[in-house]
């Protein structure tokens, strides 16, 4: 039983220090903004061992990394707590998704406009800084294309629907920078960008008119004279 308790301990105080190293690691982003000159200094500011803050990040960017990454597990958390969320259609969830999203950005805009890279226009460069981001990103969506398919609220297309999901991550930076960009009262253009984005989206990936076009089009050269 000792043992039992101790560990708890132990997973307990290694979790109070990760989230101690996170928070003054914003705190320096917001005072500083950059990255400290090394983990040495950055340990010695924040009275730790350089050993401690190598036990939960290997660098400032994996450090990095994982604040972004809770951002999104936090979100993600939070709608599908939802009891609502489970009858949404995929469209729905990936609207709560985003609304959410921002809504728990908006407490850390200041640490978010000074993280994001959003000069860089490459967004594989972009994919490099946040790829465990982008993976479990990718791996929410994943459930939201499958009820997609399922429901035929989203059609399977050859080739395209593979790069559906790369599709939605570009949308996913896109709507962070014009968030990070936007002055309007409230965010109110975000939210507009929000729902026309996502509308535009599903309405892409769901039968539109350029699949009855496209289905025209092969009766037509099939049944020419």
């Amino acid at each position: 039983m000792a043992t039992t308790t101790s560990k708890k301990r132990s997973v307990k105080s290694q979790k109070t220090d990760e989230e101690k190293i996170k928070s003054a690691y914003k705190e320096w982003i917001l005072t500083h903004g950059e990255d400290p000159q090394s983990v040495y200094l950055f340990c010695k500011h924040i009275a730790i061992k350089e050993s401690d803050f190598y036990e939960h990040f290997s660098s400032f960017q994996s450090l990095m990394k994982n604040v972004w990454l809770d951002f999104l597990r936090s979100t993600i958390t939070l709608v599908k707590g939802e009891k609502v969320y489970a009858e949404y259609s995929s469209r729905e969830k990936a609207l709560a998704f985003y609304f959410t999203f921002f809504e728990q950005l908006k407490q850390e805009r200041s640490f978010v406009s000074i993280s994001f890279p959003t000069n860089s226009l490459n967004p594989m460069e972009v994919a490099g800084k946040f790829h465990t981001l982008k993976k479990e990103f990718s791996s929410f969506f994943d459930e939201i294309l499958s009820q997609g398919f399922k429901t035929e609220e989203i059609i399977s297309r050859p080739v395209i629907s593979e790069r559906y999901k790369d599709g939605l991550w570009l949308q996913y930076l896109f709507l962070i920078r014009f968030w990070i960009k936007d002055d309007s009262k409230g965010f109110e253009k975000t939210d507009a960008a929000i729902e026309k984005s996502v509308n535009l989206a599903f309405e892409l990936m769901g039968n539109s008119p350029l699949d009855s076009m496209i289905d025209f089009g092969k009766f037509l050269f099939q049944n020419q004279n």
